[in-house]
């Protein structure tokens, strides 16, 4: 969602820079602010301190940060394309060939209110049951973006309301992912679907050369680790052993296409029938 639905991510640089002028050190850089995007907030929080080294504690960080998102999440505004795409794809509803949509995003539940209560109508398309958001419980410990889980559950949730109405599940490789944040990429390769990955320009400029890796989820966001039980446990983690963590892509499979905007998105290429 951030992003790539809405322009949240320019407030939270906008907001972040404010704190660190504040305290005489240099605006936030995309190659630092690219691992933070997509990432479960304790995880990002971690990223940004290390680099930060601010003379204040997380804690006082997070109360100047939210005073300041409070004031300007409320004033996000749509993605070129946007309002078109979930018009496009709400439209498919009533059709032979509906188009099922749930929203996945490491926003919890706060900020998400923050950000898009005053976009109601656009997002309408996404009832509370389609909306998978950072702080659900469902998702276990230690395990966002750039695993796997959010997506399987977002498509978990649209099976479970198939299947209420009789109608067949969808499968993962059904699916298309549509991302702005390279973790996230990696999340529905790792989910075993198909993404489009659209990114901030100044993103885009970090990883130049290398779009085919980000495509293929191959950049390496997510280590596949083995730990003990009591390295595990200490942490708080369920297990994040190789089988759980989903397989990456391969190169130029095809799986991953990279756009610079959702205006004009190519339906037929995806079978997508917009009447």
């Amino acid at each position: 969602m951030d992003g790539l639905l809405i322009d949240s991510e320019d407030i939270y640089t906008f907001t972040t820079n404010l704190i660190l002028e504040e305290y005489g050190k240099p605006n936030l850089p995309w190659v630092v602010k690219a691992q933070l995007q997509g990432r479960p907030q304790f995880e990002a929080n971690r990223i940004f301190h290390d680099w930060a080294q601010l003379p204040i504690s997380p804690t006082e960080y997070a109360t100047k940060q939210a005073a300041l998102q409070a004031k300007y999440f409320p004033t996000t505004k749509p993605l070129p394309g946007v309002i078109k795409l979930l018009d496009d794809l709400r439209s498919t509803l009533n059709t032979d060939s509906p188009v099922q949509m749930a929203i996945a995003t490491s926003s919890h539940s706060k900020n998400f209110k923050l950000k898009t209560d005053h976009l109601r109508d656009i997002l309408s398309g996404f009832p509370d049951s389609r909306r998978v958001l950072g702080d659900d419980p469902r998702i276990g410990k230690g395990r966002g973006k750039p695993l796997p889980d959010i997506y399987l559950l977002a498509l978990d949730v649209i099976n479970a309301d198939l299947r209420k109405a009789g109608e067949e599940g969808i499968k993962p490789e059904e699916c298309l992912v549509f991302e702005d944040s390279v973790p996230g990429v990696e999340a529905g390769r790792r989910a075993g679907m198909r993404v489009i990955w659209c990114p901030h320009k100044d993103l885009l400029e970090v990883y130049r050369g290398r779009e085919e890796e980000v495509l293929a989820g191959l950049t390496g966001e997510h280590k596949d680790e083995e730990k003990s039980e009591a390295e595990l446990e200490a942490e708080g983690l369920q297990s994040l052993r190789l089988e759980d963590s989903g397989r990456p892509g391969k190169l130029n499979d095809g799986w991953g296409e990279l756009l610079h905007t959702l205006e004009g998105f190519p339906y037929e290429r995806y079978g997508i029938v917009i009447e």
